[in-house]
């Protein structure tokens, strides 16, 4: 960590002033404006500002309740994090420093907090790309590949090899190993900087396993090089009463490599698992939007080659034809029968929560597009069913009900209270409707729309994908 002072010059004698007054309370500096965090992949990109800067969550979160830098003029700290062995170097400069009323905040042990022990000089930092060059591959060394696809098209380009025998591989590795804890403790920053709401696992506990993705090049030398593309933490949850569930923690893939199919990869590797090794379900904590979009996407996939749920999806296709659809029409659309989500876990380990969420779209996904009475009528039966979440059956208990909320933890079902807008309680959907009754059919016409919007998006994703 470097600090540098940029000073200045003193003014000509003729030009001071003496003045007399209050001392201003020093406003501070938000940390999200005054630091700028760069990935780079050797030595020569360090000190570039067109290096890959990336850009976090929240950097104010790690400096007090309000976010600020104090006593600083003229801050700036860059820091750069390598890709190749994960340690870090921040290099602050300023022009000079003062307590204004909130003191100096001491910026070596605010940014230790995030990076750690990764964080070193800059002289040790440059060493570190010839010195670890090969620190993924002896780390991973002993991992077990679950996924393995070859490297084609502009993938295989990008190596400058002849891609044969390169690939991207999916690794799987226990936490409590020393190095893969070590490595982990090292990606770290990453994740709190990265991952709303991100925070570490314990790497003491053997239920932790770290899923890398990697993309392994062969050279023509024979030997092979291992980059690190990303990564899942997940845990073993013990399910009663003779079974476990996989429970995703965090997963990122880095950003520079982002939009490639590397998230994809991680997690078709981790459904493999769950289904190979017969877990209870997959579940997901607190995935991001894009993620569980991700996530709709791929299991939605594997839904559409599910035989046994075949009969379930025709059956309310063909309610959707009918002139004037019935209510059974609505709740068929609203999830599939009962024994159908209890096959769909046994075998696809997806739970269901999250079948719930693909159910719809595999409703359109076989519907002609053409035929635009039945899709009206799926429109409607999206619209009872959002509204019923919302707004249907308060009136029995003034404005209070409980509702039934699939969720990804220890049980089926979750019990949460719901009032109406008579009460101006949010509802379980984290909509507040108007007390208005012409804005608040607007409001419910306006998710409604939302619904469809989300619901065509992975649909055109999943036909996309299908064809793969």
């Amino acid at each position: 960590m470097v600090l540098k002072h940029k000073g200045e010059e003193p003014l000509p004698d003729a030009k001071k002033r003496k003045r007399v007054g209050f001392s201003k309370i020093d406003p501070g500096i938000e940390a999200n404006e005054c630091i700028k965090v760069f990935l780079v992949k050797n030595q020569d990109e360090v000190g570039e500002r067109n290096s890959f800067c990336i850009d976090p969550v929240d950097l104010n979160q790690f400096f007090g309740e309000d976010g600020k830098i104090y006593g600083y003029k003229g801050l700036k700290i860059n820091i750069w994090l390598s890709i190749v062995s994960f340690h870090g170097y921040a290099e602050i400069t300023f022009e000079s420093t003062s307590d204004g009323g909130k003191g100096i905040t001491d910026l070596k042990t605010a940014l230790q907090n995030i990076f750690g022990e990764s964080l070193l000089e800059k002289t040790d930092f440059i060493e570190m790309f010839s010195r670890e060059s090969q620190c993924i591959r002896t780390v991973l060394s002993n991992g077990v590949v679950v996924h393995s696809v070859p490297l084609r098209g502009d993938e295989a380009a990008e190596t400058q090899m002849d891609g044969e025998g390169s690939a991207v591989e999916v690794i799987r590795m226990n936490v409590r190993s020393m190095p893969v804890g070590l490595l982990y403790s090292r990606l770290l920053p990453l994740v709190l900087l990265l991952v709303e709401g991100g925070s570490p696992i314990d790497v003491e506990d053997p239920r932790w396993e770290i899923y890398f993705v990697v993309k392994k090049v062969r050279e023509k030398s024979g030997d092979y090089s291992i980059k690190l593309l990303g990564f899942a933490a997940v845990y073993q949850f013990y399910h009663y009463p003779d079974s476990t569930r996989l429970r995703i923690s965090q997963i990122l893939v880095l950003p520079p490599y982002q939009g490639k199919g590397y998230g994809r990869h991680l997690l078709e590797s981790l459904n493999f698992v769950a289904v190979s090794e017969n877990v209870y379900d997959v579940t997901f904590e607190e995935p991001s939007e894009y993620l569980q979009h991700l996530r709709t996407c791929i299991d939605t996939v594997r839904l559409l080659g599910f035989e046994p749920l075949k009969p379930a999806t025709d059956s309310a296709v063909s309610s959707l034809k009918e002139v004037n659809p019935s209510k059974k029409t609505s709740k068929l659309l609203s999830g599939p029968p009962t024994s159908v989500v209890e096959v769909v876990r046994q075998k696809l380990k997806i739970n269901k929560k999250q079948f719930l969420k693909c159910w719809e779209v595999l409703i359109y996904l076989n519907l002609d597009p053409k035929d635009g009475r039945c899709m009206d009528n799926f429109k409607t039966c999206v619209s009872d069913r959002v509204r019923s979440e919302i707004v249907d059956k308060d009136s029995e208990n003034n404005g209070k009900r409980l509702i039934e909320v699939p969720n990804d933890y220890g049980h089926d079902m979750t019990f949460v209270v719901f009032r109406s807008n008579a009460g101006g309680e949010m509802d379980d959907q984290d909509v507040k409707l108007a007390n208005d009754q012409s804005a608040q059919e607007e409001q419910l016409n306006q998710l409604v729309d939302k619904q469809m919007k989300d619901i065509t998006e992975i649909a055109e994703k999943v036909s996309l994908l299908n064809k793969q």
